[in-house]
């Protein structure tokens, strides 16, 4: 599920405490947390009448910034919402440049200064930035904001703030990303994830069929499967005929449509026989209308002002929410965790909406829960602090929120690098980012990408750091995708020889486990060409070097004059990739050191010193 972050009591106290002010001036920085005017923009024509510039413009009323917006004007709207404010510049600090900084917009965010157009972000969940040294004045400052919704609570989330500053790294950098991220088990590092949803991923839609397929994955490569929640699905207020596995309604239990517990028992002790390592996915922020719980415990949910049980949010009808405000709720979660465990001997979890669940919890959570065995938990965020003591991995959302972009000529390549390194600065270091180019909560890559497309950032996804993700299907171009509450089914094709997304995605996977420490790899960006992405990923002298053509044209590379391969060896002719050819016909130079990258094409080469 979309993982939405909901303001919380303790950041209403601050913007209380600073009296709703917008622009409080601080030290070097100028907060811009209070009131903004906005104006719903439902027929999205505010761009074509210039709404950004603010003349005669009549608002609908006043947001509290930072705060979703639908909690404010208290009805449903997805689309476009504008921002609208004003601002003094604070005294100019010598020497520095000034960033406008988004701490989290839901979800694309489009900025002008002054009428004029600074830039855009796509993607919600992380932070980012804009040099606006050239948008001010030393006088009054105009600034519109355009927030494009595509679903659920959206707006200006999180802090928003003007900061003098001389390097990106001052803009990031925190007394978290100064610690180091809890040490993993090499097989958590190591490792390729492989997230399966029992009811698409075979006919039979149950643990035994899975077994069946266990020599499958074994072949192609994968070492850890992520189970989506395998719990029974609720009825009461279900979406869908089936209904979402994200609505639990006994924590306690395995979905009848799956099986018994005897047979996940089986499919756990399989698996392991093979070297698989099994998780589970747990939803602990919420769950179905019909889950006992409700009955039984209603002072663990979350109430509106009038005594009800309400959902998350406006979009999760089927769920209720849980308040871990309640100490007893945390001590039930934290004993069901150790059920799952104990008696079937699982290897950890990935924790959904993990944003949403207090930190806190998390930490001692997985202090009680290692105390059984070492474990992996995945976390459905972005939150640089769950690195500290309770996940070993975040989703990496701000790579794959590039992709598209980049493809469609929206963005240059490089940006791609540029976020790799606010992640330096923002995360713990060693922290593990799980890199993907979809998920269950995404359109297939051979859709949102095109099928070129999907290759090519299959290939970005094994050749950065982090841990990658292959979704069940994604390895033979499935199209279809598996809804959350009906019976969709994988094509599953036959001749895996002549299917080439799985013919490469085995060899990006043999290719990590020969280089197995690339997980946290030193990336260094290579200077070619601006529609070229192109970086080595080593550690202690030995990795790989990659790139990768968004241009429309083919690009000649010539390994001769690449100055940051001096030193290197490397062997063209087991490179991995497509769409490239060894230039053979130049002479005066080495040919098997030229080659020809078409449009959409790749390279990947092992190299050591």
């Amino acid at each position: 599920m979309k993982s939405k972050i909901i303001i919380s009591y303790f950041v209403l106290l601050v913007i209380l405490s600073t009296n709703l002010c917008l622009g409080q001036k601080m030290e070097n920085s100028l907060q811009l947390s209070g009131q903004w005017s906005y104006k719903l923009d439902p027929q999205k024509i505010g761009i074509n009448q210039k709404w950004y510039e603010v003349k005669n413009l009549t608002f609908d009323g006043k947001l509290m910034v930072p705060e979703f917006f639908e909690q404010q004007i208290e009805k449903e709207f997805d689309g476009w919402v504008w921002y609208f404010s004003e601002f003094d510049l604070p005294k100019q600090a010598k020497n520095k440049k000034l960033a406008l900084v988004f701490e989290g917009v839901d979800d694309d965010a489009s900025i002008w200064i002054n009428g004029r157009f600074v830039g855009e972000h796509k993607g919600y969940s992380e932070k980012f930035y804009f040099d606006v040294s050239d948008f001010v004045t030393k006088n009054k400052n105009q600034i519109a904001v355009l927030v494009s919704d595509h679903g659920g609570p959206g707006g200006i989330y999180k802090p928003v703030y003007l900061k003098f500053y001389q390097t990106e790294k001052e803009l990031f950098e925190t007394k978290i990303s100064k610690s180091t991220a809890r040490k993993s088990p090499a097989w958590v590092s190591e490792g390729i994830i492989y997230e399966i949803f029992p009811r698409s991923f075979t006919k039979e839609g149950n643990f035994k069929a899975l077994i069946n397929k266990l020599p499958y994955l074994k072949e192609l490569g994968v070492t850890i499967l992520w189970l989506m929640p395998i719990h029974p699905i609720g009825e009461l207020k279900r979406k869908g005929s089936l209904g979402s596995p994200y609505s639990v309604k006994d924590y306690y239990a395995v979905n009848p449509e799956y099986g018994t517990k005897e047979d996940f028992r089986k499919f756990v002790n399989e698996a392991h026989k093979l070297g698989f390592k099994v998780i589970i996915d747990e939803v602990l922020n919420h769950c179905a209308w019909d889950n006992e719980l409700v009955k039984k415990h209603p002072e663990w949910f979350t109430k509106d002002k009038n005594g009800n049980l309400i959902p998350p949010n406006s979009d999760w009808t089927d769920v209720v929410d849980f308040n871990y405000d309640n100490p007893q709720l945390r001590k039930y979660m934290i004993e069901m965790l150790k059920y799952w465990v104990r008696e079937f001997d699982i290897d950890g979890f990935r924790m959904d909406v993990s944003e949403l669940v207090p930190t806190d919890f998390w930490e001692e959570a997985r202090t009680e829960l290692e105390k059984i065995k070492p474990q992996f938990w995945l976390s459905e965020g972005t939150l640089p602090e769950h690195h500290l003591k309770a996940f070993d991995m975040t989703y990496s959302w701000n790579i794959y929120d590039l992709f598209k972009p980049i493809l469609q000529g929206e963005r240059l390549p490089n940006t791609i690098l540029n976020s790799l390194k606010i992640e330096e600065y923002t995360f713990p270091k060693n922290s593990l980012r799980m890199r993907f180019n979809e998920n269950h909560d995404k359109v297939r890559a051979t859709e949102v990408f095109g099928y070129d497309g999907s290759l090519i950032t299959a290939g970005l996804v094994f050749a950065l750091n982090g841990v990658p993700l292959v979704h069940a299907g994604q390895e033979v171009g499935e199209k279809k995708f598996s809804s959350l509450f009906e019976k969709t089914e994988i094509n599953w094709q036959t001749d895996l020889n002549k299917n080439e997304h799985y013919q490469l995605i085995k060899k990006l996977i043999e290719l990590r486990k020969r280089n197995s420490k690339l997980s946290l790899g030193k990336i260094s960006g290579i200077n070619i060409d601006e529609k070229i992405v192109a970086f080595t990923n080593l550690v202690d002298g030995k990795g790989i070097v990659a790139f990768f053509n968004f241009d429309r044209n083919t690009k000649s590379l010539d390994f001769n004059f690449i100055e940051e391969l001096r030193g290197y060896k490397f062997d063209l002719s087991k490179a991995i990739g497509r769409k490239y050819k060894l230039d053979e016909e130049r002479m005066g130079r080495p040919a098997n050191k030229i080659v020809n990258l078409e449009s959409l094409g790749f390279i990947i080469l092992e190299v050591s010193k």
